[in-house]
């Protein structure tokens, strides 16, 4: 399971001119399902998400503040989930894509909405995408911060 994540000061998502799931200060979480993917690996990314440490913390003594202190959960954040199978995808050879490692949908589905389940489950307000649909995600980058969390076997690699 490969997940792209991104602090953001805001972000949603539209549906057919409608919005979806929204969220204000956060995390845009682009959740991209592959072939051989578990229960086991969506709870690790939720567990890796809801506890990494990419807020900046309070001012310190000298006026300095930590850059990245605090989690999405200390700093009063939210998640907006998004499925995207094409991080599932290759562009090895050719140059047309290759989606052969991404699971087929009725499988990934689960697995993409325990993700958000679990990260519900520690606290963290999520919204989410529809699965499946097609989609205008809208951003409001923080830093940028971004960073890139594949799971396999329970772990994050």
């Amino acid at each position: 399971m490969r997940t792209v994540v991104q602090r953001v000061r805001s972000a949603r998502v539209e549906v057919d001119g409608a919005v979806a799931g929204a969220i204000d200060r956060g995390l845009l979480l682009y959740i991209g399902v592959a072939r051989g993917d578990t229960q086991a690996d969506a709870v690790a990314t939720a567990d890796k998400v809801a506890g990494l440490r990419i807020f900046p913390g309070p001012a310190a003594p000298d006026g300095r503040r930590r850059p990245m202190d605090r989690s999405v959960l200390d700093a009063g954040g939210a998640c907006l989930v998004v499925s995207q199978f094409t991080l599932a995808g290759s562009v090895r050879k050719g140059r047309r894509p290759s989606f052969d490692g991404a699971m087929d949908p009725e499988p990934a589905r689960p697995l993409y909405e325990a993700v958000a389940r679990a990260l519900a489950a520690r606290g963290v307000p999520v919204a989410t995408g529809v699965f499946g649909a097609r989609m205008i995600v809208t951003s409001e980058n923080d830093g940028p911060v971004t960073f890139v969390l594949d799971a396999r076997d329970g772990r994050i690699q």
